[in-house]
């Protein structure tokens, strides 16, 4: 029996050693993170990401940072390369081959509409009809073969995918979880008709029942994955020709790495890495400050990612719906997203109301403070008009904007509310805040958490500017800002983990489960893991292994996940388990009905070495006094204009403590302390803020 805890360290040094890379690429900016161990050194850089061809700003911050690529011993890559050609629409060409009289299940799903009380929106399924075969083959729930598999059938409907110029396949089959003999058979016959590797059967990614989400999760991964392949054997190709010879490691929405070798095997996984990364540093930083429950708090240009972390480990789903009626059920960060980022647009609408956002002004032309030709007012030039950002550096792109400028558009604004131009620009920003508020709220309060339990880790490149507001919002008592809030996702490349997920569908009752079966399957997935490690070659500090059951009571739909101290639960202890998780979740018990166990899931993780977090800020520059570390002040409206100290974090004495109100600028971001909060810094050079009485 494996305790839900139990570590089995695998190496005696547990500090990482060698030099390694983390590199994200954005929407907007590739970053990286350069780490010597040795040395205890680290190099940062900050380029903007090349969307046609993302592998071009990847090598572009490996020479911004000057590294040499076949000095470095390993590199970790996170990747929005699915995530955009999801959200985006921008997919491959693909087949599927479905049972006989099912080939509709990608459209009907599950009679649901975009919008929840009207009539309006659209739905396109990932693969047209017409590229959706059928063929006679059936398996019943039970796992018994009801139709045997027409092999010629198969074949015809191969040939006829092939002739229509479809680049990935998608097999799949009724009730393969049960009983994958049929999918396993027609991979064996796609193999050797269909001109390239990528076929995806459903059972493969995930084996657990309906036949929806699985075949939707199958048709996300075939129709990223020559997308994905191509891009991680080019940018692996572009580093051998520098001299990179080892193993190149790219993150999964788990917030786990997989070798570049396999990680197209299974590319839907990838999808919303980026988010992961970020979380997953976060956790590493609450670690090793003694703050292990945090929500995580990362606001960027467009929007703002939300995450809660209890114990160091962050909540991980296996029901994520990227978009509407597009779930994919592989296991990843539980992060939730609103459209509240600084280039969020404000306008009055028609019944007279201040909306902020979700439309935003991007990138290009981008708020009116970047100098592009932007308009529109923006939360980035409330912030800007407010003295919260530095205006000295208010012409970031094209140049010939002034603050006047600016505040002429918040004073057009604020004329349609009876507002003057800072105070509407003030306004803006607590309608934004406020949206961001309830975004925290919906990943702690709707979950059964308290957010006054838990401090909030804000990063991103605007979200130390307004977490100390949210953190005031919520009653959240502290927050924790990191060294480089602004490469965050980066730093993650470098921390997170290697992980695999397994989950395998049971649903029967429980009552009528055969316990043997069930820890037998939690064996596998152990083993199945620890080989997956094996596979990675990349060295580990320790091993942890969490179980989980996926259960509901007979006659629900909606499951509930279930953590378990072992992997040899007993019928009763499942069941108090289940009762009291659902107690917590809905204040509501359920005695008198039977509960259904319907999934099982091991994670196996191997944690890897530590990273000495304090050589993100270089300790020679920091000064003896905080005077020393003062390089300016500058006015800035809180409720009303008054001056305030300006610092520059690098400088900071590790000792020092900051009173707000305070701006604390960095290369990467702006902290604002509002009036009543105060800050300190740990031994690794995080901010901790500790929230003022609302004022």
């Amino acid at each position: 029996m494996l305790d839900n805890s139990e570590k089995a360290p695998q190496m005696t040094d547990s500090t990482l050693t060698g030099t390694f890379a983390g590199i994200d690429v954005g929407g907007t900016f590739t970053d990286l993170v350069y780490y010597d161990s040795r040395a205890s050194s680290v190099k940062l850089a900050k380029v903007p990401t090349t969307l046609d061809n993302q592998s071009r700003g990847v090598l572009d911050a490996l020479d911004a940072a000057g590294v040499d690529a076949a000095a470095l011993d390993l590199i970790v890559h996170g990747t929005t390369t699915t995530t955009n050609a999801v959200l985006e629409r921008q997919l491959c060409k693909t087949g599927l081959v479905t049972t006989m009289g099912f080939r509709d299940v990608l459209e009907l799903g599950r009679r649901t509409r975009p919008h929840a009380y009207g009539m309006t929106g659209q739905f396109r399924p990932l693969i047209p009809r017409d590229l959706r075969l059928e063929v006679p083959e059936r398996m019943l729930a039970d796992g018994a073969v009801y139709t045997a598999l027409d092999e010629e059938a198969l074949r015809a409907a191969l040939a006829e995918l092939v002739d229509k110029g479809c680049e990935a396949l998608v097999i799949h089959f009724l009730h393969s979880y049960a009983n994958p003999a049929h999918e396993q058979r027609a991979g064996q016959i796609a193999r050797e008709v269909w001109p390239n590797g990528n076929i995806t059967m459903g059972h493969a990614l995930i084996s657990e029942s309906r036949e929806y989400e699985r075949g939707v999760t199958a048709a996300v991964n075939a129709s990223v994955q020559p997308l994905l392949r191509r891009y991680v054997e080019r940018l692996a190709d572009k580093l051998s020709e520098r001299g990179y010879d080892r193993d190149l490691l790219v993150m999964n929405g788990n917030g786990g790495m997989v070798s570049a070798r396999v990680v197209a095997d299974e590319a839907a996984k990838t999808v919303m890495s980026g988010p992961a990364s970020g979380v997953m540093a976060a956790a590493y930083t609450g670690r090793r400050a003694g703050i292990p429950d945090l929500l995580t708090y990362d606001m960027g240009g467009t929007s703002t990612d939300v995450a809660m972390i209890r114990g160091a480990d962050p909540a991980v789903s296996h029901e994520i719906e990227v978009e509407y009626a597009m779930p994919i059920h592989v296991p990843m960060v539980d992060v939730r997203t609103v459209g509240a980022g600084g280039g969020s647009i404000a306008r009055v609408d028609a019944a007279g109301l201040l909306q902020v956002g979700p439309d935003s002004a991007g990138s290009t032309p981008g708020p009116i403070c970047y100098g592009k030709g932007g308009t529109l007012p923006t939360i980035s030039d409330a912030n800007m008009l407010l003295g919260r950002l530095n205006p000295d550096r208010l012409n970031t792109g094209a140049g010939g904007v002034s603050l006047d400028t600016i505040r002429e558009a918040f004073a057009t604004l604020g004329a349609k509310l009876g507002l003057g131009a800072d105070e509407a620009a003030a306004a803006v920003l607590r309608i934004a805040n406020a949206k961001m508020a309830d975004a925290v709220r919906m990943v702690s309060i709707s979950l059964g958490e308290d957010p006054r339990d838990f401090a909030l880790f804000a990063f991103g490149g605007a979200g130390p500017l307004h977490a100390c507001a949210i953190a005031r919002e919520l009653g959240v008592p502290r927050v924790l800002v990191p060294a480089r809030p602004g490469i965050t996702n980066a730093l993650g490349c470098i921390v997170a983990d290697l992980r695999h997920d397994y989950v395998a569908t049971v649903n029967r009752p429980l009552d009528a489960c055969d316990m043997d079966e069930v820890h037998a399957l939690f064996t596998k997935q152990v083993a199945d893991g620890r080989a997956a490690i094996a596979r990675e070659r990349v060295e580990i500090a320790e091993e942890k292994i969490a179980f989980s059951v996926e259960m509901r009571f007979i006659g629900q739909t909606h499951l509930l996940r279930v953590p378990l101290p072992s992997d040899a639960p007993t019928r009763d202890e499942l069941q108090a388990l289940f009762e009291e998780a659902y107690f917590k979740r809905f204040q509501v018990r359920l005695p008198e009905i039977r509960a259904a166990l319907v999934n099982v899931a091991t994670s196996v993780i191997g944690r890897r070495p530590e990273i000495d977090l304090a050589a993100l800020i270089d300790a020679a520059g920091r000064k003896a006094t905080l005077a020393e570390a003062q390089s300016g002040t500058r006015r800035v409206f809180f409720d009303g204009w008054c001056e305030v100290p300006v610092y520059w974090r690098d400088h900071l004495p590790l000792d020092a403590a900051l009173h707000g109100p305070t701006i604390v600028e960095q290369m990467d971001c702006t902290l604002v302390l509002e009036v009543g909060d105060t800050a300190t810094q740990d031994a690794d050079g995080n901010l901790i803020v500790t929230v003022g009485a609302q004022t």
